[in-house]
């Protein structure tokens, strides 16, 4: 039976040799993310082997595990102990992974009220190009002199190297939880959502479909009700269901082949004039478009409101994620050298050459 150190000592060496020959590798989970970004090219290298909780310390929230652990079986153990992964990833997928999720820096419903999974990342354990094992930040908040190299792992997709574990600070479950549902436009639901971020009312989660803006309290029994009492609004019954459907992409709103995009914008910023259909999310902040506006229109709009569109689905052959400022490409193309120097790890996911 392999051991942990096995498969680490396995991967090391299926990077070098791939480095030494400049053989290009994609790394691969599950799968179940492979539709964010650009398809991959080369030999798969395969964390799904390289499984399971290292340690859980519940008094000190705090939990490692290997990048291949599924995050059904992560999110069943906290649950047994009324904690949570505070940033609510979206699984879109059954064999969800651990590395997966940060790699792609996912997080859910309650990311501006509680913040990404970036945010809750405390230490990696990673290979480089080189088939180095490097160990990043700890399990501690505050462990972490410099650039936290860690947290840079969180959003880049598996272009700078690939994740062995990764330690995360959970959150405890909170005591009460409630849905509430209102009858608002679009533009009365932008106004509302920004006013009520601003003051202290227990708010994880806030969204906006058609003529529907739906508000999710949580925290103690008391500021859940007295909250409920000054939003007002219905109650939702079966209110697991609609955070899923919103956070897995459930909704009939994606259930199409039409181009899809997310639009990540100030929260206040007014809704394009794009042709087609809008779900707000994030208080605003996060913006789902379907329509048939260009991809230049697209992009050109969250310019405008100050913030930069993915294409999730849609336009073949066009780029997925906006095209950085030059002074970012540039940073990206540093890193990607002293990280990856051979550049054989997931090339063109992100951009061309990265």
């Amino acid at each position: 039976m392999s051991t942990d150190q096995d498969i680490s000592d396995a991967l090391a060496g299926q990077v070098s040799e791939a480095a030494q020959q400049e053989v290009a590798l994609r790394i691969e989970g599950s799968g179940s993310k492979r539709f964010l970004g650009h398809e991959v090219a080369g030999e798969v290298l395969s964390v799904a082997g390289h499984c399971g909780v290292i340690s859980y310390e519940p008094v000190e929230l705090v939990l490692t595990a290997r990048a291949g652990t599924p995050l059904s079986e992560i999110e069943s153990l906290l649950a047994d102990n009324r904690q949570m992964l505070a940033f609510e990833p979206p699984h879109y997928g059954a064999h969800a992974t651990l590395g997966g999720t940060v790699a792609c820096n996912l997080s859910g419903p309650r990311r501006p009220y509680a913040g990404s999974a970036r945010d809750f990342v405390l230490g990696t354990r990673i290979l480089n190009g080189r088939g180095e094992i490097l160990r990043f930040g700890g399990e501690v908040m505050k462990n972490v002199a410099g650039y936290d190299l860690s947290r840079l792992m969180a959003g880049s997709f598996g272009t700078l190297g690939v994740m062995l574990d990764v330690s995360l600070k959970v959150l405890p479950c909170p005591q009460a939880e409630l849905t509430l549902e209102q009858e608002l436009s679009a533009a009365e639901a932008l106004q509302r959502m920004n006013e009520w971020a601003g003051r202290p009312l227990p708010l994880s989660g806030a969204f906006h479909h058609g003529e529907r803006l739906c508000l999710r309290l949580s925290g103690a029994a008391a500021a859940v009700a007295a909250a409920h009492k000054r939003l007002g609004g219905d109650v939702v019954d079966d209110a697991a269901a609609l955070w899923r459907g919103l956070r897995e992409h459930e909704f009939g709103f994606f259930r199409h082949d039409a181009p899809l995009w997310r639009l990540s914008v100030a929260s206040t910023a007014q809704l394009p004039d794009l042709p087609g259909r809008w779900l707000l999310d994030w208080g605003g902040a996060q913006r789902w478009y379907v329509g048939d506006a260009s991809p230049e229109e697209v992009r050109r709009a969250a310019e405008y409101a100050d913030g930069h569109a993915t294409l999730y689905r849609g336009w073949e052959g066009e780029p997925h994620f906006h095209p950085p400022a030059a002074p970012v490409a540039a940073l990206h193309k540093r890193l990607k050298a002293a990280l990856d120097p051979a550049g054989i790890f997931n090339l063109g996911r992100l951009y061309a050459g990265l």
